[in-house]
């Protein structure tokens, strides 16, 4: 099976600038470290982001989830939320894709 996970959430006005920030580090550090069958997208509409992560190989988020960048992202995340965050992990078979992995 393959893991979708989305999480959505809305940060304090004061902290979606921070917020920002350290979700792109983890951009970089999987730019940098190329996880394979991983897929990653970050959407933001003013203080809301939503998260959506793709792994192609495995029902697992830990190839992104064990980088220091996350734990730095992660460590006080709850007091940049103004609520807390929306969480839906599917372990699901991908049938077809256009975008995602390899076409």
């Amino acid at each position: 099976m393959q893991r979708l996970t989305m999480v959505r959430y809305a940060t304090k006005p004061q902290a979606t600038a921070e917020n920002e920030r350290l979700s792109r580090a983890v951009f970089d550090q999987i730019r940098a470290e190329r996880p394979e069958g991983v897929a990653y997208g970050l959407f933001r509409d003013g203080d809301e982001f939503i998260h959506l992560f793709v792994n192609l190989a495995d029902d697992s988020a830990d190839l992104v989830t064990e980088m220091s960048s996350f734990h730095a992202y992660q460590s006080e995340l709850a007091s940049r939320c103004a609520s807390t965050p929306e969480i839906t992990r599917l372990s699901v078979q991908m049938i077809d894709s256009y975008g995602i992995g390899a076409d």
